[in-house]
Protein backbone atom coordinates (compact mmCIF):
# COMPACT_ATOMS: atom_id res chain seq x y z
CA UNK A 1 0.00 0.00 0.00
CA UNK A 2 1.14 3.51 -0.77
CA UNK A 3 1.41 5.94 2.09
CA UNK A 4 0.22 9.32 0.76
CA UNK A 5 1.11 12.21 3.01
CA UNK A 6 -0.42 15.65 3.25
CA UNK A 7 0.71 18.09 0.55
CA UNK A 8 4.36 19.08 0.79
CA UNK A 9 5.93 22.10 -0.93
CA UNK A 10 3.54 22.07 -3.83
CA UNK A 11 0.04 21.14 -4.88
CA UNK A 12 0.74 17.42 -5.30
CA UNK A 13 0.93 15.06 -2.30
CA UNK A 14 4.15 13.16 -1.74
CA UNK A 15 3.80 9.41 -2.18
CA UNK A 16 5.79 7.02 0.03
CA UNK A 17 5.82 3.34 -0.88
CA UNK A 18 8.12 0.38 -1.53
CA UNK A 19 5.86 -0.58 -4.43
CA UNK A 20 7.19 0.87 -7.72
CA UNK A 21 3.71 0.76 -9.23
CA UNK A 22 2.47 3.27 -6.64
CA UNK A 23 4.32 6.01 -8.52
CA UNK A 24 3.30 7.61 -11.81
CA UNK A 25 5.39 7.06 -14.91
CA UNK A 26 8.16 9.68 -15.14
CA UNK A 27 7.32 12.63 -17.33
CA UNK A 28 8.65 16.13 -17.69
CA UNK A 29 5.16 17.23 -16.63
CA UNK A 30 5.73 15.59 -13.25
CA UNK A 31 7.61 17.83 -10.81
CA UNK A 32 9.96 15.08 -9.60
CA UNK A 33 11.21 14.43 -13.13
CA UNK A 34 10.87 17.71 -15.02
CA UNK A 35 14.63 18.41 -15.01
CA UNK A 36 15.92 14.82 -15.24
CA UNK A 37 16.90 13.28 -18.61
CA UNK A 38 15.28 10.03 -17.51
CA UNK A 39 15.85 8.36 -20.87
CA UNK A 40 19.53 8.15 -19.84
CA UNK A 41 18.78 6.00 -16.79
CA UNK A 42 19.59 2.70 -18.58
CA UNK A 43 16.97 0.42 -17.07
CA UNK A 44 16.78 1.83 -13.53
CA UNK A 45 13.22 3.04 -14.12
CA UNK A 46 12.05 -0.42 -15.13
CA UNK A 47 14.04 -2.34 -12.53
CA UNK A 48 16.17 -4.25 -14.99
CA UNK A 49 17.99 -7.11 -13.22
CA UNK A 50 21.57 -6.64 -12.15
CA UNK A 51 24.16 -7.53 -14.75
CA UNK A 52 27.28 -7.03 -12.62
CA UNK A 53 28.38 -7.10 -9.00
CA UNK A 54 29.73 -4.23 -6.98
CA UNK A 55 33.16 -4.53 -5.45
CA UNK A 56 32.63 -3.29 -1.89
CA UNK A 57 35.57 -2.69 0.44
CA UNK A 58 34.86 -1.80 4.05
CA UNK A 59 37.25 -0.44 6.66
CA UNK A 60 35.67 0.00 10.10
CA UNK A 61 37.00 1.24 13.40
CA UNK A 62 34.62 1.36 16.35
CA UNK A 63 31.75 -0.17 14.31
CA UNK A 64 30.53 -3.55 13.12
CA UNK A 65 29.24 -4.47 9.67
CA UNK A 66 27.05 -7.29 8.43
CA UNK A 67 24.96 -8.15 5.40
CA UNK A 68 21.25 -8.60 5.99
CA UNK A 69 18.29 -9.48 3.73
CA UNK A 70 16.10 -6.67 2.43
CA UNK A 71 13.10 -8.05 4.33
CA UNK A 72 14.94 -7.65 7.64
CA UNK A 73 13.07 -5.33 10.03
CA UNK A 74 16.17 -3.14 10.29
CA UNK A 75 15.73 -2.08 6.66
CA UNK A 76 13.30 0.75 5.93
CA UNK A 77 13.21 2.44 9.32
CA UNK A 78 14.53 5.75 7.97
CA UNK A 79 13.68 5.40 4.30
CA UNK A 80 10.44 4.73 2.49
CA UNK A 81 10.87 5.45 -1.26
CA UNK A 82 9.29 8.60 -2.64
CA UNK A 83 10.02 7.95 -6.32
CA UNK A 84 9.84 5.03 -8.72
CA UNK A 85 13.59 4.49 -9.17
CA UNK A 86 14.23 4.26 -5.42
CA UNK A 87 11.39 1.77 -5.05
CA UNK A 88 12.72 -0.27 -7.99
CA UNK A 89 16.20 -0.24 -6.48
CA UNK A 90 14.97 -1.50 -3.12
CA UNK A 91 13.07 -4.31 -4.82
CA UNK A 92 16.07 -5.26 -6.94
CA UNK A 93 18.76 -4.98 -4.23
CA UNK A 94 19.80 -8.50 -3.16
CA UNK A 95 20.76 -7.48 0.38
CA UNK A 96 21.68 -4.55 2.59
CA UNK A 97 24.94 -3.65 4.27
CA UNK A 98 24.31 -2.75 7.93
CA UNK A 99 26.82 -0.59 9.80
CA UNK A 100 26.23 -0.51 13.55
CA UNK A 101 27.86 1.85 16.02
CA UNK A 102 27.26 0.92 19.65
CA UNK A 103 25.85 3.46 22.13
CA UNK A 104 28.43 5.85 23.60
CA UNK A 105 31.12 4.78 21.10
CA UNK A 106 33.38 7.88 21.05
CA UNK A 107 34.98 8.02 17.58
CA UNK A 108 33.84 5.43 15.06
CA UNK A 109 35.22 5.76 11.53
CA UNK A 110 33.91 3.70 8.63
CA UNK A 111 35.05 3.91 5.00
CA UNK A 112 33.08 2.08 2.32
CA UNK A 113 34.36 1.97 -1.25
CA UNK A 114 31.77 1.00 -3.85
CA UNK A 115 33.33 0.17 -7.21
CA UNK A 116 31.10 -0.34 -10.22
CA UNK A 117 31.96 -3.09 -12.68
CA UNK A 118 30.39 -1.61 -15.79
CA UNK A 119 26.90 -3.12 -15.74
CA UNK A 120 23.68 -2.54 -13.78
CA UNK A 121 23.96 -2.98 -10.02
CA UNK A 122 21.89 -2.18 -6.94
CA UNK A 123 22.81 -1.50 -3.32
CA UNK A 124 21.38 -0.57 0.05
CA UNK A 125 23.22 0.74 3.10
CA UNK A 126 21.89 1.15 6.64
CA UNK A 127 23.91 3.19 9.15
CA UNK A 128 22.66 2.73 12.72
CA UNK A 129 24.39 4.92 15.31
CA UNK A 130 23.50 4.35 18.95
CA UNK A 131 22.67 6.84 21.71
CA UNK A 132 25.39 9.38 22.51
CA UNK A 133 27.78 7.79 20.00
CA UNK A 134 29.94 9.75 17.60
CA UNK A 135 30.62 8.38 14.11
CA UNK A 136 31.92 9.35 10.67
CA UNK A 137 31.06 7.28 7.60
CA UNK A 138 32.66 7.88 4.20
CA UNK A 139 30.93 6.39 1.17
CA UNK A 140 33.21 6.42 -1.88
CA UNK A 141 31.74 5.65 -5.34
CA UNK A 142 34.24 4.89 -8.10
CA UNK A 143 34.37 2.88 -11.32
CA UNK A 144 31.72 2.69 -13.99
CA UNK A 145 28.27 1.25 -14.64
CA UNK A 146 24.66 1.96 -13.74
CA UNK A 147 23.91 2.08 -10.03
CA UNK A 148 20.61 2.33 -8.13
CA UNK A 149 21.11 2.71 -4.40
CA UNK A 150 19.69 3.89 -1.11
CA UNK A 151 21.30 4.96 2.16
CA UNK A 152 19.57 5.10 5.54
CA UNK A 153 21.08 6.92 8.52
CA UNK A 154 19.62 6.46 11.99
CA UNK A 155 21.06 8.94 14.47
CA UNK A 156 19.82 7.92 17.92
CA UNK A 157 19.19 10.38 20.74
CA UNK A 158 22.23 12.47 21.59
CA UNK A 159 24.41 11.03 18.83
CA UNK A 160 26.69 12.95 16.48
CA UNK A 161 26.89 11.49 12.96
CA UNK A 162 28.72 12.66 9.84
CA UNK A 163 28.14 10.96 6.49
CA UNK A 164 30.26 11.90 3.47
CA UNK A 165 29.14 10.59 0.08
CA UNK A 166 31.68 11.01 -2.72
CA UNK A 167 30.55 10.43 -6.32
CA UNK A 168 33.85 10.11 -8.18
CA UNK A 169 32.53 7.95 -11.01
CA UNK A 170 33.96 7.51 -14.46
CA UNK A 171 32.46 9.83 -17.05
CA UNK A 172 30.03 7.19 -18.40
CA UNK A 173 28.45 6.16 -15.08
CA UNK A 174 24.79 6.59 -14.08
CA UNK A 175 23.90 6.83 -10.38
CA UNK A 176 20.47 7.41 -8.85
CA UNK A 177 20.29 7.29 -5.08
CA UNK A 178 18.11 8.27 -2.13
CA UNK A 179 19.70 9.15 1.22
CA UNK A 180 17.40 9.36 4.24
CA UNK A 181 18.28 10.52 7.74
CA UNK A 182 16.23 10.02 10.89
CA UNK A 183 17.54 12.34 13.61
CA UNK A 184 16.76 11.59 17.24
CA UNK A 185 16.27 13.87 20.21
CA UNK A 186 19.18 16.32 20.61
CA UNK A 187 21.11 14.40 17.94
CA UNK A 188 23.18 15.94 15.17
CA UNK A 189 23.47 14.70 11.59
CA UNK A 190 25.93 16.24 9.14
CA UNK A 191 25.48 14.98 5.57
CA UNK A 192 28.04 16.00 2.94
CA UNK A 193 27.78 15.22 -0.79
CA UNK A 194 30.59 15.73 -3.33
CA UNK A 195 29.59 14.92 -6.91
CA UNK A 196 32.40 15.08 -9.43
CA UNK A 197 31.98 12.37 -12.07
CA UNK A 198 29.35 10.41 -13.93
CA UNK A 199 27.26 10.95 -17.01
CA UNK A 200 24.12 11.35 -14.87
CA UNK A 201 24.01 11.54 -11.08
CA UNK A 202 20.75 12.19 -9.24
CA UNK A 203 20.75 12.11 -5.43
CA UNK A 204 17.78 12.77 -3.15
CA UNK A 205 18.78 13.45 0.48
CA UNK A 206 15.89 13.68 2.96
CA UNK A 207 15.78 14.32 6.69
CA UNK A 208 13.12 13.64 9.29
CA UNK A 209 13.26 14.25 13.05
CA UNK A 210 12.41 11.62 15.66
CA UNK A 211 12.60 13.94 18.66
CA UNK A 212 12.86 17.61 19.59
CA UNK A 213 16.23 19.31 19.59
CA UNK A 214 17.52 17.52 16.49
CA UNK A 215 20.05 19.29 14.28
CA UNK A 216 20.63 18.47 10.58
CA UNK A 217 23.26 20.08 8.39
CA UNK A 218 23.32 19.19 4.69
CA UNK A 219 26.24 20.25 2.51
CA UNK A 220 26.79 19.65 -1.19
CA UNK A 221 29.47 20.29 -3.78
CA UNK A 222 29.34 19.44 -7.47
CA UNK A 223 31.56 20.20 -10.44
CA UNK A 224 29.65 19.57 -13.65
CA UNK A 225 31.46 19.22 -16.97
CA UNK A 226 30.24 19.24 -20.57
CA UNK A 227 27.35 16.85 -21.13
CA UNK A 228 27.08 15.85 -17.47
CA UNK A 229 23.83 16.06 -15.51
CA UNK A 230 24.17 16.44 -11.74
CA UNK A 231 20.91 16.73 -9.81
CA UNK A 232 20.37 17.01 -6.07
CA UNK A 233 16.83 17.03 -4.69
CA UNK A 234 16.53 17.67 -0.95
CA UNK A 235 13.60 17.43 1.42
CA UNK A 236 13.76 18.43 5.11
CA UNK A 237 10.62 17.51 7.03
CA UNK A 238 10.14 19.52 10.23
CA UNK A 239 7.22 17.87 12.00
CA UNK A 240 8.52 18.17 15.57
CA UNK A 241 9.25 21.27 17.68
CA UNK A 242 12.58 22.98 18.34
CA UNK A 243 14.64 21.33 15.60
CA UNK A 244 17.26 22.99 13.43
CA UNK A 245 18.35 22.46 9.82
CA UNK A 246 20.87 24.14 7.53
CA UNK A 247 21.36 23.39 3.84
CA UNK A 248 24.35 24.67 1.85
CA UNK A 249 24.86 23.40 -1.72
CA UNK A 250 27.28 24.84 -4.28
CA UNK A 251 27.92 23.89 -7.90
CA UNK A 252 30.45 24.94 -10.53
CA UNK A 253 29.69 24.28 -14.20
CA UNK A 254 31.71 24.38 -17.37
CA UNK A 255 31.30 23.13 -20.92
CA UNK A 256 28.51 22.71 -23.44
CA UNK A 257 25.32 21.18 -21.99
CA UNK A 258 26.70 20.90 -18.48
CA UNK A 259 23.56 20.87 -16.33
CA UNK A 260 23.30 21.19 -12.55
CA UNK A 261 19.93 20.97 -10.79
CA UNK A 262 19.21 21.72 -7.14
CA UNK A 263 15.76 21.38 -5.57
CA UNK A 264 15.46 22.31 -1.90
CA UNK A 265 12.14 21.55 -0.19
CA UNK A 266 11.56 22.37 3.48
CA UNK A 267 8.26 21.65 5.21
CA UNK A 268 7.40 23.01 8.67
CA UNK A 269 4.35 21.30 10.13
CA UNK A 270 1.76 22.81 12.49
CA UNK A 271 3.40 21.27 15.59
CA UNK A 272 6.94 22.31 14.66
CA UNK A 273 7.11 25.41 16.86
CA UNK A 274 10.55 26.91 17.38
CA UNK A 275 11.89 25.55 14.09
CA UNK A 276 15.16 27.10 12.91
CA UNK A 277 15.88 26.42 9.23
CA UNK A 278 17.70 28.04 6.32
CA UNK A 279 18.84 26.74 2.93
CA UNK A 280 21.31 28.24 0.45
CA UNK A 281 22.19 27.24 -3.10
CA UNK A 282 24.95 28.92 -5.12
CA UNK A 283 25.94 28.12 -8.71
CA UNK A 284 29.08 29.36 -10.45
CA UNK A 285 28.98 29.27 -14.27
CA UNK A 286 32.50 29.07 -15.68
CA UNK A 287 31.77 28.96 -19.41
CA UNK A 288 29.08 29.45 -22.01
CA UNK A 289 26.76 26.53 -22.76
CA UNK A 290 26.31 25.49 -19.12
CA UNK A 291 22.97 25.67 -17.28
CA UNK A 292 21.99 25.67 -13.62
CA UNK A 293 18.43 25.26 -12.29
CA UNK A 294 17.78 26.16 -8.67
CA UNK A 295 14.38 25.81 -6.99
CA UNK A 296 14.08 26.51 -3.24
CA UNK A 297 10.69 25.77 -1.67
CA UNK A 298 9.52 26.56 1.84
CA UNK A 299 6.11 25.60 3.24
CA UNK A 300 5.18 26.74 6.76
CA UNK A 301 2.08 25.67 8.68
CA UNK A 302 2.83 27.35 12.00
CA UNK A 303 3.46 31.00 12.85
CA UNK A 304 5.78 30.18 15.76
CA UNK A 305 9.12 29.59 14.05
CA UNK A 306 12.51 30.81 15.23
CA UNK A 307 13.86 31.33 11.70
CA UNK A 308 12.89 30.11 8.25
CA UNK A 309 14.33 31.25 4.95
CA UNK A 310 16.15 30.40 1.77
CA UNK A 311 18.46 31.96 -0.78
CA UNK A 312 19.48 31.00 -4.28
CA UNK A 313 21.84 32.61 -6.79
CA UNK A 314 23.50 31.70 -10.08
CA UNK A 315 26.26 33.86 -11.49
CA UNK A 316 29.17 34.03 -13.89
CA UNK A 317 32.79 33.68 -12.91
CA UNK A 318 33.94 36.85 -11.12
CA UNK A 319 36.33 38.48 -13.60
CA UNK A 320 36.91 41.36 -11.16
CA UNK A 321 38.29 38.94 -8.56
CA UNK A 322 40.44 37.32 -11.24
CA UNK A 323 41.79 40.71 -12.33
CA UNK A 324 42.51 41.69 -8.72
CA UNK A 325 44.63 38.56 -8.15
CA UNK A 326 46.42 38.85 -11.48
CA UNK A 327 47.26 42.49 -10.78
CA UNK A 328 49.19 41.24 -7.76
CA UNK A 329 51.38 38.93 -9.78
CA UNK A 330 49.35 35.72 -9.58
CA UNK A 331 49.18 33.80 -12.87
CA UNK A 332 45.71 33.26 -14.42
CA UNK A 333 45.44 29.52 -13.71
CA UNK A 334 46.37 29.93 -10.05
CA UNK A 335 44.03 32.91 -9.73
CA UNK A 336 41.09 30.92 -11.12
CA UNK A 337 41.89 28.07 -8.74
CA UNK A 338 41.93 30.46 -5.77
CA UNK A 339 38.55 31.93 -6.74
CA UNK A 340 36.88 28.54 -7.18
CA UNK A 341 38.51 27.07 -4.06
CA UNK A 342 37.17 30.05 -2.09
CA UNK A 343 33.71 29.44 -3.56
CA UNK A 344 33.74 25.82 -2.34
CA UNK A 345 35.59 26.45 0.94
CA UNK A 346 32.53 26.24 3.20
CA UNK A 347 31.57 22.81 1.87
CA UNK A 348 35.14 21.49 1.85
CA UNK A 349 35.52 22.52 5.49
CA UNK A 350 32.50 20.36 6.36
CA UNK A 351 34.41 17.18 5.37
CA UNK A 352 36.05 16.01 8.61
CA UNK A 353 38.49 13.49 7.09
CA UNK A 354 41.56 15.35 5.85
CA UNK A 355 42.45 12.75 3.22
CA UNK A 356 38.98 12.92 1.68
CA UNK A 357 38.89 16.72 1.88
CA UNK A 358 42.24 16.98 0.08
CA UNK A 359 41.12 14.50 -2.56
CA UNK A 360 37.97 16.49 -3.34
CA UNK A 361 39.93 19.75 -3.49
CA UNK A 362 42.45 18.17 -5.86
CA UNK A 363 39.65 16.85 -8.06
CA UNK A 364 38.17 20.35 -8.26
CA UNK A 365 41.58 21.65 -9.36
CA UNK A 366 41.78 18.95 -12.05
CA UNK A 367 38.33 19.82 -13.33
CA UNK A 368 39.18 23.50 -13.38
CA UNK A 369 42.33 22.78 -15.41
CA UNK A 370 40.02 21.90 -18.31
CA UNK A 371 38.60 25.43 -18.27
CA UNK A 372 39.82 27.43 -21.23
CA UNK A 373 36.78 29.10 -22.77
CA UNK A 374 36.23 32.66 -21.51
CA UNK A 375 32.79 33.63 -20.28
CA UNK A 376 30.99 35.98 -22.64
CA UNK A 377 30.63 39.49 -21.29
Amino acid sequence: MADVSAPRTGSQPRIFSRDPQAFPEPSHRVEEWRFTPYRRLRGLLTGEPATSELAITVSASGATTERIPMDDARVGRALVPSDRVTAQSMVAAPEALLVTVAPEQPDALVTIEVKGGGGIAYGHLVIDVGRFARATVVLDHVGSGTFGASVEVLAADGSDVTVVSLQDWADDAVHVGAHAGLVGRDARLRHVVATLGGDLVRLSPTVRFAGPGGNAELFGLSFTDAGQHHEHRLFVDHELPHCRSRVTYKSALQGEKAHAVWIGDVFIGPKAVGTDTYEINRNLVLSDGARADSVPNLEIETGEVSEAGHASATGRFDDDALFYLMSRGIDPDTARRIVVRSFFAEVLDAIPVEEVRDRVAAAVDEELARYHQPVAS
